[in-house]
């Protein structure tokens, strides 16, 4: 199993930004997904989880800014990142687990991207 995550780059306040996540080696279809990230010195804490029917679920500090999505065709979740405050700066983690059930901690989760680094400048 392979969780790759892209799109991350160095923004402004303000700016929008899309993470992308494609997976390989397991049924896409049948995981329900999630994003986490960490930033320097803090633990790694969930932003957003979309279930297999494409029910969502989202943090508070990133609700009506962060939508979560997904092409099951092209086996990949996104995560569009809007509003962006220098508080979003972390590096960003995919993640997959096999549960019906939406998850928002990191040991629901069975596999585990490599991360994508998000800086949002002030």
């Amino acid at each position: 199993v392979q969780l790759q995550a892209s799109g991350g780059g160095l923004v402004q306040a303000g700016d929008s930004l899309r993470l992308s996540c494609a997976a390989s080696g397991l049924p896409f279809s049948s995981y329900a997904m999630g994003w986490f990230r960490q930033a320097p010195g803090k633990e790694r804490e969930f932003v957003a989880a979309i279930g297999r029917s494409s029910s969502t679920y989202y943090a508070d500090s990133v609700k009506g800014r962060f939508t979560i999505s997904r092409d099951n065709a092209k086996r990949t979740v996104y995560l569009q990142m809007n509003s962006l405050t220098p508080e979003d700066t972390a590096l960003y983690y995919c993640a997959a687990h096999d549960s019906p059930h939406l998850r928002v901690t990191m040991r629901g989760y069975d596999y585990w991207g490599q991360g994508t680094l998000v800086t949002v400048s002030s």
